[in-house]
């Protein structure tokens, strides 16, 4: 009861946000073309700034055990790439298929695995603090790679590699990694400001996607959500969680891959869909539907992997 209460705490808040952004639209405080206006700021203003913060305020002076980050970055590319090869089998509508991807691969974990890594090993967060810095920036390449992929028409890899190199979300994790490896800091009222930007993404960027929220539409996309729930909370943790055990990592370690894979989709995975021409309305059910089902899954695994003394 404990674990489920646990998690209830941390997908709760994220609800009653998107609540908020639902009834505000229906009640017609913002219109279509606002919302669109602002979801263009979070995608290039709030979130970039989030992600740079989260890198840039990691902590380099703990001992972290390599293996970890070499594990995570080999489970991300190949389940990337397991999901390159099997989604465009189930799957033919190419605006979908990029949402399809990004929605199962990239998992919410900046926003959501993080406060839930925090609950179950309190502060011991060096290794999952770090992998932010280390994930995040994948996910990112990663996501812009299948939406661009799938955009339509021929494949472009001069446009794919541009649309890489100008992503707001890529930059910002970028120049977070240089500056925490340099070892950089700002003054006080500059890191007070970024700290303050930061800070307006996660409520702003779901109470955006409770807005756009149509439930009228998910029966049309009832077989492609369905692929995306069970793909992102289902499938890909049931692999790449005992993969994590079986190469022995126990305590924080394993709670990192665990919070890496069993997070829901992440929230900025319907933003970037907006902006790059993909199935948004997908993007943001999928966002909506995982974060729901997330408690029964977490709670699901959380349990099991304390029940065998694994964490």
């Amino acid at each position: 009861m404990e674990n489920l209460i646990l998690s209830v705490n941390v997908v709760l808040p994220l609800f009653l946000l998107m609540a908020v952004g639902y009834f505000t639209r229906q009640i017609k405080l913002y219109d279509k073309k606002a919302h669109a206006v602002m979801n263009k700021l979070v995608f290039k203003l709030f979130l970039p700034v989030l992600l740079f913060k989260n890198i840039y305020t990691t902590s380099l002076e703990a001992e972290i055990n390599g293996r970890v980050f070499l594990f995570a970055v080999i489970s991300v590319l190949a389940m990337f790439g397991l999901l390159f090869a099997v989604i465009p089998l189930i799957e033919k509508e190419n605006r979908r298929r990029g949402v399809l991807i990004q929605g199962i691969g990239r998992s919410n974990f900046v926003l959501f695995g993080m406060p839930m890594a925090e609950m179950l090993c309190g502060g011991e967060m060096a290794t999952t603090s770090l992998l932010v810095a280390v994930v995040v920036p994948m996910f990112n390449v990663l996501s812009v790679i299948a939406l661009e992929v799938f955009r339509g028409g021929k494949v472009n890899f001069r446009k794919i590699l541009l649309g890489i190199a100008k992503n707001p979300l890529i930059i910002s994790s970028l120049l977070g990694l240089l500056a925490l490896v340099s070892g950089i800091r700002f003054p006080t009222p500059v890191e007070k400001a970024i700290s303050d930007l930061a800070g307006i993404a996660t409520p702003f960027a779901l109470f955006l996607l409770g807005g756009a929220m149509e439930f009228s539409k998910v029966s049309a996309n009832l077989r492609a959500l369905t692929i995306g729930v069970v793909g992102k909370l289902i499938v890909m943790p049931l692999i790449f969680i005992t993969a994590a055990v079986l190469c022995g990592f126990r305590g924080i370690e394993l709670v990192s891959m665990m919070v890496l894979f069993m997070a829901p989709s992440a929230v900025s995975s319907y933003t970037m869909a907006q902006q790059m021409d993909a199935d948004g309305e997908l993007a943001g059910q999928q966002v909506v539907f995982t974060t729901a089902f997330s408690i029964f899954t977490i709670f699901l695994i959380v349990l099991l992997t304390k029940s065998l003394g694994l964490i």
